[in-house]
């Protein structure tokens, strides 16, 4: 069993493969946090946690001959605001009373086999029989308001998952004003942080610096994920590099406003808090009624970065992308929007369509302005049928045209979002959000649709289910094109407004489950202008989501690289753009910009017919190959082989098959120099004792030599040349 309660002690483990995680309730019935980290084999740990009196840190009624008994200095498994504990705290609550606090204290467990589920979010699951469910309750005694804290332990993949579930068993109104998800102590050790910062375009910029004694906050308030700041965080010692050293990892499985908070308190203790964003968030939980805070997917790893991006690998690509298109094989793509923008009629999409099947093409993809009035973006947005003056006789004979050339075809839809200039707002603007008296700002000359009401909702599923029945429609890009300002919602009662955002997060999941639920062969991608909500809640819905809007392959090194982190190659949309690029006009070869845009989803943006004869056989080639090593990229072992560091020339990464029977690594010159040095990397997950050769060469190595010698690539020179190599076991 991966969860055991020694009741003499009150001692509660969980345990995975490799790790060991521990709480205690003691006798006054508080819940401390114990021990995570690397397996300890039934240890009890709570002999680390040795307390003193500290000036400034008083002591609970209960307690208050001990002295040495604080709120302030105990490591604890979830916190409230109030009653004794000055550090960052996971819940603030106000009592009917008006007064702030509750004293929680345990009441009792459970287990349960499998993984619980949250109404309305996503979370990961159980394929069955892999995990167990740890629920452990705790109750303020004055109000009556219960705090359930869910541990879901999957034993194999070294990760626990948590959430909690706030509970009014009370006769009032409790208001939250925070409901956080996770608090984690760690009493012991020096951490750095690592996260992934950006803006669109530049999205996941792997930052890491030591944390300091103070409050360190990554958070988003725009509604949304956000291009910013990605909801996952890693804490390592200072020495852990790819290969070895403790990581831990927290990411939040959640697509709207939310926040990290990692406080160095005075005894060197680090605590790291998650979950939805207080700012501008009031819940009120009536009596009777539950709160369900996200999930947040723990991990920890004492093989470095690489050891934890494999656990969160594997969790994604198994336990939370769902459908048929999980594990099955994604057609190649072609998107118009490079190629025609808003500029385009059914003629000059089967143009694109005609000239992308003879290259090998799987998927046309009919990007923006389509529908509606839309010739630009100041109209159109919210009227989600056919412009039939672009394109004649609506989708279906364009569809059967592109069929009948042997590809799929695929629409582009950006549901949350209306124009001023549309049917749709000029019929219900009190449908978008906006606050009284108030002219709201615009974006992108849009504005958001509030999805927190059913009415809304249920219109948006029946145009879009209309053109899912109508039309032989094979995929979805489900775009958001701006992030959430004026949250107001014309259906709710004043006193409910702080709820808004996060209710707006529950209608856009709604939405998302019901039609994936009623088109399961359809394929959806996410997006949110690229890489603005690029998060596992978005991932339970659709199994890839545009990487960012860059498709410049020397930038886009740097964001598939932090992207990789936490997530697999197989949720990263990633294209083959023309050249110059459209977002940085920097000229690439037609090779690199596949290599990079093979390591995600792969597919291409850009005109055909603008391709020279070589560049199109190229093209035919670049498939073949993708086809080939389709499953060693997108189910294979990722490696780091480089790192973002200044000065650095050159990038390597490499993909590992689970069986080591072989390998493909990649290798791009980013600062071409002259008098270059050497390329010489060390492979790494090959079988020490096994012979590899690399594809077409008869020269044999053995794993250990490659990852303990390395590998010298050739000198090459050029703009920004590339190579791969594949090694095949003999």
């Amino acid at each position: 069993m991966s969860i055991t309660f020694d009741k003499d002690r009150q001692l509660l483990t969980l345990e995975t493969k490799n790790v060991t995680y521990q709480m205690q309730t003691d006798n006054y019935g508080f819940l401390h946090h114990v021990y995570f980290g690397r397996k300890v084999n039934g240890s009890d740990m709570s002999y680390t946690n040795v307390s003193y009196d500290r000036g400034f840190s008083g002591n609970p009624y209960d307690l208050r001959y001990n002295r040495a008994f604080s709120l302030d200095t105990m490591p604890q498994e979830y916190t409230s605001f109030g009653v004794g504990d000055f550090r960052v705290n996971a819940l603030s609550v106000v009592n009917a009373d008006g007064s702030y606090g509750a004293d929680f204290r345990c009441v009792g467990h459970k287990v349960e086999s499998g993984k619980y589920s949250i109404p309305g979010m996503p979370a990961v699951y159980d394929n069955g029989g892999e995990a167990e469910t740890l629920i452990v309750t705790l109750m303020d005694q004055v109000t009556g308001l219960k705090v359930h804290l869910y541990y879901g332990v999957f034993e194999d993949k070294d990760i626990i998952t948590r959430c909690v579930r706030i509970e009014n068993s009370g006769r009032a109104v409790a208001r939250l004003e925070k409901a956080a998800s996770v608090c984690l102590d760690m009493p012991f050790g020096q951490w750095d942080l690592v996260h992934f910062h950006g803006r669109h375009c530049m999205e996941r910029q792997m930052e890491r610096s030591p944390l300091i004694h103070s409050i360190q906050t990554i958070a988003s308030k725009r509604g949304m994920s956000s291009h910013h700041h990605n909801p996952f965080v890693i804490l390592c010692d200072r020495e852990a590099n790819e290969d070895r050293g403790d990581c831990y990892g927290l990411m939040f499985m959640y697509s709207g406003n939310h926040k990290t908070e990692i406080e160095v308190d005075q005894l060197e203790n680090t605590r790291v808090v998650m979950g939805i964003h207080d700012a501008q968030f009031l819940w009120n939980l009536r009596p009777g009624e539950s709160f369900w805070a996200p999930e947040v997917i723990l991990s920890f790893s004492p093989d470095g970065f690489t050891g934890l991006s494999h656990n969160y690998h594997n969790i994604i690509r198994h336990n939370v992308c769902r459908g048929k298109y999980k594990l099955q094989r994604r057609p190649v793509l072609i998107n118009n929007w490079e190629a025609t923008y808003f500029d385009f009629n059914e003629k000059k999409l089967l143009e694109i369509a005609k000239q992308s099947a003879e290259l090998g093409v799987e998927l046309f993809v009919l990007d923006d302005g389509w529908f509606g009035s839309r010739n630009s973006d100041l109209s159109g947005l919210g009227d989600w049928f056919v412009n039939t003056e672009k394109i004649k006789g609506g989708l279906q004979p364009l569809i059967e045209q592109v069929n009948a050339l042997g590809m799929k075809f695929g629409l582009w839809i950006e549901p949350e979002m209306v124009n001023e200039d549309s049917n749709l707002y000029r019929a219900h603007p009190d449908w978008a959000f906006y606050q009284p008296n108030r002219a709201p700002s615009l974006a992108r000359n849009q504005m958001v649709l509030d999805m927190s009401r059913a009415d809304v909702r249920d219109y948006l599923y029946n145009c879009i289910s209309a053109l899912l029945r109508e039309n032989h429609i094979e995929y979805i890009k489900w775009d958001m094109n701006r992030a959430l300002s004026d949250v107001y919602s014309h259906s709710l009662a004043p006193e409910r407004q702080g709820e808004v955002s996060h209710l707006y997060v529950l209608g856009v999941y709604d939405l998302m489950n019901r039609l994936t639920r009623d088109f399961p062969d359809v394929l959806f991608e996410g997006c949110a202008g690229g890489g603005g909500r690029f998060d596992p809640g978005i991932l339970y819905y659709s199994p890839q989501i545009w990487c960012s809007d860059d498709t410049d392959p020397i930038e886009r090194i740097k964001i598939q690289y932090g992207t990789s982190f936490g997530y697999p190659v197989s949720t990263m949309g990633a294209h083959v753009s023309a050249s110059p690029n459209h977002q940085t006009g920097r000229t690439t070869p037609l090779e690199t910009r596949a290599v990079v845009a093979m390591s995600g989803t792969f597919g291409y943006e850009l005109d055909p017919s603008k391709l020279k004869k070589r560049e199109k056989q190229e093209i035919r080639r670049q498939i073949e190959e993708f086809h080939k090593y389709y499953w060693l990229i997108q189910d294979g072992l990722f490696y780091r082989l480089t790192k973002e560091e200044p000065g650095r020339f050159f990038h390597a990464w490499q993909f590992v098959a689970q069986d080591g029977s072989e390998s493909l690594v990649n290798v791009v010159i980013t600062s071409p120099q002259p008098n270059s040095c050497l390329i010489h990397v060390r492979l790494k997950g090959l079988d020490p004792d096994a012979e590899y050769v690399i594809e077409g060469h008869s020269r044999r190595f053995t794993g250990s030599a490659l990852m303990y010698g390395g590998y010298t690539f050739p000198l090459v020179s050029g703009d920004y040349p590339s190579m791969q190599v594949h090694f095949v076991r003999v």
